[in-house]
């Protein structure tokens, strides 16, 4: 439920606004009789909106927005005033508001102006997301029978809230799968909420996923929402789950088990319904053998398994995904997208790509925009780690059967000959000795190869 507190010293102007509120908009209200009081609420409450009154006595409403500014309170603000003066409430926009009203508007706009100012909120945090995912590795960049197998497993299961625990190479992009799993769900325009288990030290995992009080701990000077409280009805993203510490994990199995959560230093049960969806590079079921990670929490994560391919057994993918990482790092720099020589792709192609998979390609990518002062990149352009470390072909792929790496190959060759040939349909024909380009258009219907943009 929408929480908002109103800040107002008038005692009766400020609790007819709650009631209000909470009638008309079916808000959980709260209620601050002076700037210093609200400031208190702020810190020791999780708050969704404030509405506050500019003329209070001692610290008036261009104070709080000025100390919420300095304290680094990030909650919606909408000022309202009885004076018409919108000069004022201009300035207050300047100093962080993020709406006005007057104190003589029906409660409906009222409403309608928090549910916009939140709307507008929720919106800023999307954009922020994609554009992190897409300044990030990938998106779900290709066409590969891996990718699309991928795509298959990734549409049955959005519609299904249960856990999910996402298993893959460092690199592979476990995370973009993650956001794909939720963008397809239900929930979709959620929030999604993603905590690094191996960054974050011992004594502050309990915090980062479940909160605290104001006062819980040194350094606690107010109240904080916990992964599963911020993620709501969406998705919290635990990467590296398998380097949780033991007491970590069991008190993440009792908030999977019970779906309620207590902040550090609270009381309270507060009740959560964000789906969770874990990832690792490790073999968890070797982690139980090793009593390093906890066989019911394991089975608790692993209702549905999720298996990213690496990028070795996906290389027919490589050329789509170099293209995809040039547009978007040429764009992240202010530059013309640059083109790839067919050699620096064939290079690109026969790479193992076993140390960081996407992550390298997109490191290996930036190195080479930077390194080609042209607008082509060529061969000699490709750093000298990746020349050295080409595979020799053929290759055995583990955890593919014959009939994949087969289908694999065949599409990994006409899209090398198609790059070669500049993408013209009957050169690549003739240089494959196929027929006629019928034969080659049928080939690549089948493995679903389309150009790249």
């Amino acid at each position: 439920m929408i929480r908002v507190l109103v800040v107002d010293d008038v005692a009766p102007m400020a609790e007819q606004y709650a009631y209000d509120l909470a009638r008309v908009g079916e808000y959980d209200t709260l209620v601050a009789r002076s700037g210093a009081e609200g400031l208190d609420l702020l810190a020791s409450e999780a708050i969704d909106c404030v509405i506050l009154d500019l003329e209070m006595p001692v610290l008036d409403g261009f104070g709080v927005l000025q100390e919420l500014k300095r304290r680094e309170v990030d909650v919606p603000v909408i000022v309202y005033t009885g004076t018409g003066d919108f000069d004022r409430c201009i300035r207050a926009v300047r100093l962080g508001a993020e709406g006005f009203i007057d104190k003589d508007e029906p409660i409906e706009r009222v409403v309608r102006e928090i549910e916009n100012v939140l709307e507008r909120r929720r919106l800023r945090h999307e954009v922020h997301q994609l554009s992190t995912q897409l300044g990030g590795s990938s998106a779900l960049v290709g066409s590969s029978p891996a990718m699309q197998r991928l795509k298959e497993t990734l549409m049955r299961l959005a519609p299904i809230p249960s856990p999910a625990l996402i298993f893959g190479e460092s690199g592979s992009g476990k995370e973009i799968v993650a956001r794909e799993l939720h963008r397809l769900g239900p929930a979709g325009d959620a929030p999604f909420v993603a905590v690094n288990s191996a960054a974050l030290p011992d004594h502050l995992i309990e915090s980062e996923l479940f909160g605290h009080e104001r006062g819980s701990f040194t350094g606690a000077n107010r109240l904080r929402r916990g992964a599963f409280e911020t993620a709501a009805n969406g998705t919290l993203f635990l990467d590296e789950v398998g380097e949780l510490s033991q007491a970590a994990q069991a008190k993440l199995l009792r908030v999977l088990e019970e779906r309620v959560v207590t902040r550090v230093g609270g009381d309270r049960e507060i009740p959560v319904r964000a789906r969770v969806v874990a990832a690792s590079n490790r073999d968890l079921e070797v982690e139980v053998s090793g009593g390093r990670f906890r066989e019911d929490l394991y089975y608790r994560l692993n209702v549905h398994m999720i298996a990213v391919p690496p990028l070795r057994d996906r290389r027919s993918d490589i050329p789509e995904l170099t293209d995809h990482l040039i547009a978007v790092t040429c764009r992240r720099f202010g530059m013309r997208v640059k083109s790839v020589s067919p050699e620096a792709r064939e290079r690109l192609a026969d790479y193992d790509w076993r140390r960081n998979n996407v992550r390298e390609l997109r490191n290996t990518v930036e190195r080479m925009i930077i390194a080609a002062d042209g607008d082509t990149i060529e061969s000699r352009h490709v750093p000298p780690g990746i020349t050295d470390g080409v595979t020799p072909r053929p290759r055995s792929r583990s955890g593919q059967t014959f009939q994949e790496q087969k289908a694999e190959a065949e599409r990994q060759i006409v899209v090398e000959a198609l790059e070669r040939n500049g993408w013209h349909v009957t050169k690549t024909a003739q240089a494959l000795g196929l027929a006629d380009h019928a034969s080659l258009l049928k080939i690549m219907r089948r493995h679903n190869i389309v150009r790249p943009e």
